[in-house]
This record gives structure tokens, sequence and C-alpha cells, in this order.
């Protein structure tokens, strides 16, 4: 988990900052540091000053720091939290970032922002072109739907048949997630319930009803039969006798046909040696089975859900990248505008701690590119918010010098600076140390 968490950050920030020294050096402006990670304690350029690695070739010093909470290039000339106005006292030098034309200095600053729009559509349309697109049809999930707690809170109940979304029909089980569905202000699903249709509705506050759920993260999963895929070698199913292609009929005589079934079955006899009756090849078999006491046995089971796949070649699948992107960009807009109205609570913000748990402890390079493909995005789309101290505090004021030809003083910039970096550190302060506190005590 920390390993993909560290992995992802490295590539996301070295290429962000990339960006900002690729428009540096195309405009000739010299570049005296390109860090990934801080070599000091951030904010404070003059404390703990030392690098995990460091070289200079040419003007330019290149290193690793030691603080993994982003990274930086210190651009000469230029007011950020490597260097204030007092170190910029003088007439502006030909290589200095404050010398050059507004213009020039907007690409400078947004070459970050473009590098991971770019990391990031690179990213879903290689993995579509790759990978495909895996489906699972809405006529595939035959006996309904498991809900998780949050899902029964709001009115679902396991064997719900989802038919319709928002009062439409729909094709594809996933559907279901779309962040129109999940964010929007009144959307509801039809379940067939009994032989009866019903309304379930998605309370106003779903978001903040969200991020409290602190167990199964999936609303619904597809309710399925299944069979034995593989047994654990030397596991309890093993020993007793379990074969791959095994379908497990009973529990300690509790029927079982769906795997939620079984593992409840299994849950309410932890500890304990139960007989299991199995269908093999058509014949009936009983096995005694020991259940350890986190309610398993050791086996995989082989889902019997059909799904379908579509391939694209590289040309179909560019639009779907810019289209996947673009679209985490949207749900980010639409999430912090709740936020922003009150609509959600602050606490739907993640930070490391979140992050490093969407990579799970798994390595699965599909689920990691897919990952990294979404943080590069949430990157790009939160350096561009217009505070002070992130590139989009900077595009406004340059912004704002290009359309009004004036440019603010150095010290309004290194005030707006100062303020930022405090909002920013506020901001860290309640994503790493106060939210996670508050998850302790509730």
């Amino acid at each position: 988990m920390i390993g993909q968490l560290v992995l992802a950050l490295s590539i996301l920030v070295g290429l962000h900052e990339f960006g900002h020294f690729a428009f540096a050096k195309l405009f000739k402006i010299r570049v005296d540091k390109f860090y990934i990670f801080f070599d000091f304690l951030f904010p404070m350029p003059n404390v703990a000053n030392f690098a995990l690695f460091k070289k200079k070739v040419g003007e330019t010093e290149y290193g690793i720091g030691w603080f993994p909470l982003g990274g930086y290039v210190q651009i000469h000339g230029m007011i950020d939290e490597t260097q204030d106005a007092s170190a910029l006292a003088g007439p502006p030098q030909p290589d200095e970032f404050r010398g050059k034309p507004a213009w020039q200095r907007l690409l400078v600053m947004l070459g970050g922002i473009i590098m991971n729009v770019v990391l990031g559509i690179v990213i879903f349309t290689a993995m579509t072109t790759y990978y495909g697109e895996t489906y699972l049809p809405a006529s595939a999930v035959k006996y309904g739907v498991l809900p998780n707690g949050l899902a029964r809170q709001v009115g679902f109940r396991t064997g719900d048949k989802v038919v319709k979304i928002n009062g439409r029909p729909f094709d594809e089980f996933d559907d279901i997630y779309k962040p129109e569905v999940l964010l929007g202000d009144n959307s509801y699903f039809t379940v067939e319930r009994n032989g009866q249709l019903e309304d379930v509705k998605l309370p106003a506050n779903f978001l903040d009803m969200s991020s409290k759920q602190t167990e199964d993260s999936i609303l619904l999963r597809p309710r399925e039969t299944f069979a034995v895929d593989r047994v654990t070698p030397g596991g309890n199913a093993s020993k007793a006798g379990l074969q791959v292609g095994d379908v497990i009929t009973t529990v300690a005589g509790r029927p079982v046909q769906f795997f939620d079934e079984l593992q409840a079955a299994l849950l309410a006899n932890k500890g304990k040696t139960v007989a299991l009756n199995v269908q093999r090849a058509g014949q009936p078999t009983t096995l005694q089975v020991a259940v350890d006491s986190d309610g398993r046995i050791g086996f995989e089971r082989k889902s019997t859900l059909t799904f379908g796949t579509r391939h694209y070649s590289l040309a179909q699948a560019v639009p779907l990248g810019v289209k996947k992107a673009f679209g985490i960009v949207w749900v980010q807009a639409r999430a912090f505008g709740k936020i922003l109205t009150g609509k959600a609570s602050a606490k739907n913000l993640g930070g490391p701690v979140e992050i490093a748990q969407q990579f799970g402890g798994v390595w699965d390079w599909q689920h990691f590119w897919g990952l990294a493909g979404i943080l590069s995005m949430v990157l790009a789309f939160m350096n561009l918010l217009p505070v002070p101290a992130l590139d989009g505090g900077h595009v406004v004021f340059l912004l704002y010098e290009m359309i009004l030809r004036r440019k603010p003083s150095d010290a309004f910039l290194e005030g707006a600076q100062r303020v930022g970096t405090v909002l920013i550190l506020a901001l860290m302060a309640y994503v790493l140390v106060f939210k996670q506190l508050l998850k302790l005590f509730n």
C-alpha cells in the first residue's frame, strides 16, 4: 500500500514539476532546483534542509527530498514557497521569471497542470486500448443486489432488482455509480421487491453519509451464485477435501445458494467444525471442515456473472480517454460545489491515508494505473483552484496583470503567498491530523 502511494506520488509530482521546468527552459528562465518531495520542512525553506539524493547538472540542482508531501522547482526570480521578495532585490534580469512577458509566465505556471492533464488522458487512453472496457450488463444481475450498510440505511434490501435509475431503464450495472446519479440532488432507483415496484431515494446528505461508511465501500454488489475456483493449499478446505468446481449447497444443515449466504453461515459457525454438503460432478458429497475464527475455510470463488468486454483501436480510445479524464474534473468540481454551498461536509476531503487505502494492499497494475490517472486529474484540478501558493493563485494574478496592464507589487504577492500557505497548512492539518482523530473518537 505504501509502495504504491509513494510510486504514484513520485510519478505525478515529478511530471507536474517537469511541466513547470519544461516551460521555464523553453523561455530561457533559469531553474535553480528541481525536487521531487521537499528538501526542507514545508513551508519553511530554511528548516531541516537535507536531501535523500541530489546532483547538480549545469545550472540546476536535481534531487529527492525527505518531506514527502509534494515537490517543487525553484524558478529564478519568482516569489513562491522557496523564496520571498527580499531575495529579488534589484532590477529583473533576462534569465529571471519576473523579467519575462506575462504570457510566458502564465504558461510556466500552467505547465504543471497541463502535464497532469496530458498524463491523465494518456493513462486512460492507454488502459482503454490495452484492457478495453469490461462491463456487466444489467440483465446479467438476475438475483438482485447485495447492499452495504449505507445502501441499507437509505432503503435498499438484499435481493432488490434495480430496474430503473431516475425513472429510466439502464443497460449496464455500473450506471448505478455514475457521478450524476450519486451526486444528483433528487436521484432515485426503482427496484423490484417481492413482485412489487418501489422507489429508493437518495437523501440530500448522501455524500456526507458515504464519508462515514467505514466498512464495505461499494454501495450495491450484484448478488451471485458461485463455485469453488481455487482451494488454498494447506488450508482447512483443502484438508477437508474441497475441490475446484465443487458447488457448496449447505453449511451445518443451512442451505446456501448465494455467496453472501455462505459467508453468513460460516460466520455463524466460526471456530467450529461443520458439515459441508457439496455438489461434485452432479453427485452430492459431504465434507467435515473446520471454520477459523474469522469465519473462513480457505478457498476462492468463481463468479457466475457473465461480463462483456468492448475493445477499441487507439483512434477510438483517444476521445474516450479524454472523456474519462475530464469526467474526473467534473466530479471534483461538483463535489467541491456541494461543500462550498453547505450541501456536503468538508469531512469528504481525503488525504494520503485515504489515498493509500484506495490502492489497497495487493499490487495490481491495472488498478494502480487507473487510480494514478484519477489522481493526476485531481492534482490538476486542485492546483487550478484560485488559492495563493497554488498554481491557480499565480494564474489569477497573471491574468489580472494581462487584463489591466498593471502588475501586483512584490510585497502584495509575498503577502498573498503567505496567506495561501497558511490556508494550505490548515487544510493539511485538518486532513492529516484532525480528521483522523475524529475517526478515532467517533
